[in-house]
């Protein structure tokens, strides 16, 4: 992954790999300001709740170099202006609240220095952004140790959507899994559902995947349940945009579907998310807002229709698994297990 990165600050602005354009072009954007990071968030050229919440923080430190602000109040005024303009991107993803949350509350408390100036608010932001950062690829790299023990030697792995370095700052949540197990030197290989209707699995997981040498096969939606009764598949590994308290795990559509698939044929589900995807605020599945996203994802294919002009149809971009179905989540403190209000509890520190 030397060669490649997600995202990155600069003193430009915010550095990120357009994934609109893969696997086709490598195509890098330089965003100045606020409004394109937040149309890059809501367009998908960044996405993974990870990576998202990375932006959002980027996205404020940009904001506090940008403002024109003389004193406190203006930049405090300017910074909940570009958090506000942020918090509207994507629903569903909490890292996107959480990152702004961490940030907002950092911001207040360089605010609040005895000696505070605009100048030194501006420093602290761009220093806890770039913690952010840092601190995701730490965490996904700790992710992968705890699944390590899940994988056995010469698994058949079926992932769903992208949840590699492409959706985080870098070596990802489920595929941080399947890497650490790669570099174990276990004999693995990925089937990648290719997730329609924006391809995630076919464009970005194989892209990534191949890059680094890890064998991955693409599969249309359709096919896990026959190779499933095929026995080509030995476990599922996804990712996760948010979780609530008793478990129930929101993720790109067609999760749920592989879920119920899993169970039917007695294979392991594992949902691998950072505690950042916690929101032990929200009791169950049934209270996470769905992105109901655009027509054309559905209705073109590389700008072609493929569905009649007038003909409508639905687009929700995640949908809920319900906890029953995962067998464990895996995080960077370890793993969870039903009953999940009280390990999700325990693992986030919440509970006595």
């Amino acid at each position: 992954m030397s060669d490649w990165f997600t995202l990155r600050w600069s003193e430009d602005g915010v550095v990120l790999l357009d994934q609109r354009q893969l696997p086709r072009e490598e195509v890098y954007l330089t965003l100045d300001s606020v409004e394109e990071i937040a149309r890059a968030i809501e367009s998908l050229a960044v996405r993974g709740a990870p990576a998202i919440g990375c932006a959002a923080a980027l996205g404020l430190a940009r904001a506090a170099c940008l403002s024109a602000a003389q004193d406190l109040e203006a930049l405090r005024s300017d910074l909940e202006a570009a958090a506000t303009r942020l918090a509207r991107t994507r629903p569903t993803a909490v890292n996107l609240f959480w990152a702004l949350e961490r940030m907002g509350a950092l911001a207040e408390r360089a605010l609040a220095e005895p000696h505070a100036s605009v100048e030194s608010v501006r420093g602290s932001l761009v220093a806890a952004a770039q913690e952010i950062l840092a601190e995701d690829v730490r965490v996904c790299r700790a992710i992968g140790q705890a699944g390590l023990p899940l994988v056995p030697e010469g698994a058949s792995i079926l992932t769903h959507c992208n949840a590699g370095a492409l959706a985080t700052a870098g070596y990802g949540t489920a595929l941080g899994v399947v890497r650490a197990a790669f570099e174990a030197g276990r004999k693995v290989r990925v089937l990648a559902d290719e997730t329609r209707p924006f391809f995630q699995g076919a464009r970005l997981t194989a892209w990534e995947l191949q890059r680094d040498g890890i064998p991955v096969t693409v599969i249309t939606d359709n096919m896990a349940a026959h190779l499933m009764r095929r026995a080509e598949i030995d476990l599922v590994v996804v990712g996760a945009d948010r979780i609530a308290a008793n478990g129930d795990v929101a993720n790109k559509i067609g999760t749920y579907g592989l879920a119920v698939l899993a169970r039917e044929h007695g294979i392991p589900f594992y949902v691998a998310a950072p505690i950042s995807t916690l929101d032990l605020a929200t009791p169950c599945g049934d209270a996470i807002p769905i992105e109901e996203r655009g027509r054309a994802e559905v209705a073109e294919i590389l700008s072609q229709p493929i569905v009649p002009e007038g003909v409508p149809v639905r687009h929700p971009a995640f949908d809920i698994t319900p906890a029953r179905l995962v067998t464990a989540v895996v995080t960077e403190r370890g793993l969870a297990r039903a009953p999940y209000a009280l390990s999700l509890a325990k693992l986030s520190g919440l509970s006595r």
